[in-house]
């Protein structure tokens, strides 16, 4: 299984930002542990679609150190969808 980490693209209150996801729910919350992140900051269903944790390019950059796979959009919708069959039993 594998943790990604997208592009730092996204602005808001003047940083850039990403999104962490993983092959499972489990290791994504093991991997933002490592990273020092609070369980507090996971977006995931119900209130948005994609089960992810938000990064700043500095987190990012530490995830990458950490051993999360670089990716770009398209790999980001294949996860997505993945996880969503996952989480649907299929």
């Amino acid at each position: 299984m594998s943790v990604y980490v997208d592009d730092a693209i996204w602005s808001w209150h003047g940083r850039k930002w990403c999104h962490l996801l993983a092959d499972d729910i489990d290791e994504l919350h093991r991997f933002a542990r490592t990273l020092g992140l609070h369980r507090i900051s996971y977006q995931g269903p119900p209130r948005t679609a994609k089960p992810h944790y938000d990064l700043t390019a500095m987190e990012r950059s530490r995830a990458l150190a950490y051993g999360a796979a670089p990716c770009d959009r398209t790999a980001v919708v294949m996860i997505v969808r993945r996880l969503r069959r996952q989480a649907a039993g299929g």
